[in-house]
């Protein structure tokens, strides 16, 4: 008989400054499989800016990554108990930005960037959000297969979406840009297709350029 159980959890993030609330922007940043927040922040340094708090939440599933010791990575989910997973990410998600705007007397711009498994993380989290995103960044990803197309396509009617992938990318295929692209296609969303050269792996000049391009102040 199997049963079910809530409870408290602790889990954690980081932040690129200590927070003094009077940040124009917040970027939510979604680290890839087998990453920590540490590491993953350090990649985001050249994105700092005094009034561009970034945030990075750390997957609560952690695993050795070789082995029974070692280095330990984290990812957002499996397809053991995968239902579970999505609730308890977008609760666990809400919970940080929640706690967040609620100590903002002006309400900063909302972007948020997945990498990799961040980015199906973030696409899921965003489709049940209230409060409208600015941009939205799908990087060495994209859109989940099992969002309620109504319902993000309503969400991200006014939000930049891109969708950033390597040239030498190894995770992706043909086929799965065939299927992304007649998703977003159902989506009825525009989204803006960037390459660059490269594999799984952030490019900092395309990153620094597209924020570049879109001032904290705008």
């Amino acid at each position: 008989m199997k049963s079910t159980i809530k409870y408290e959890h602790f889990a954690h993030y980081r932040t690129s400054h200590v927070i003094n609330y009077d940040e124009k922007e917040i970027l939510i940043a979604l680290h890839g499989y087998g990453q920590l927040s540490e590491f993953f922040l350090r990649k985001l340094t050249p994105l700092s800016h005094e009034e561009r708090l970034i945030v990075v939440p750390e997957a609560t599933n952690y695993y050795y990554l070789q082995g029974f010791s070692g280095r330990v990575g984290a990812n957002w989910m499996t397809k053991h108990e995968r239902e579970s997973a999505i609730c308890n990410n977008i609760n666990y998600l809400n919970a940080i930005l929640n706690s967040l705007l609620v100590n903002y007397k002006n309400q900063p711009k909302i972007k948020v960037m997945g990498f990799s498994q961040g980015a199906a993380t973030a696409t899921r989290w965003v489709s049940q959000l209230q409060i409208p995103i600015d941009t939205l960044i799908l990087w060495g990803g994209g859109f989940a297969h099992d969002l309620e197309l109504g319902k993000i396509s309503l969400q991200l009617k006014k939000t930049k979406c891109i969708i950033a992938i390597g040239d030498k990318d190894e995770f992706i295929t043909e086929d799965s840009m065939s299927k992304q692209n007649e998703l977003i296609k159902a989506m009825n969303l525009n989204v803006e297709m960037i390459g660059y050269p490269g594999g799984h792996d952030l490019n900092l000049e395309v990153l620094v350029h597209l924020f570049e391009n879109q001032k904290v102040n705008d």
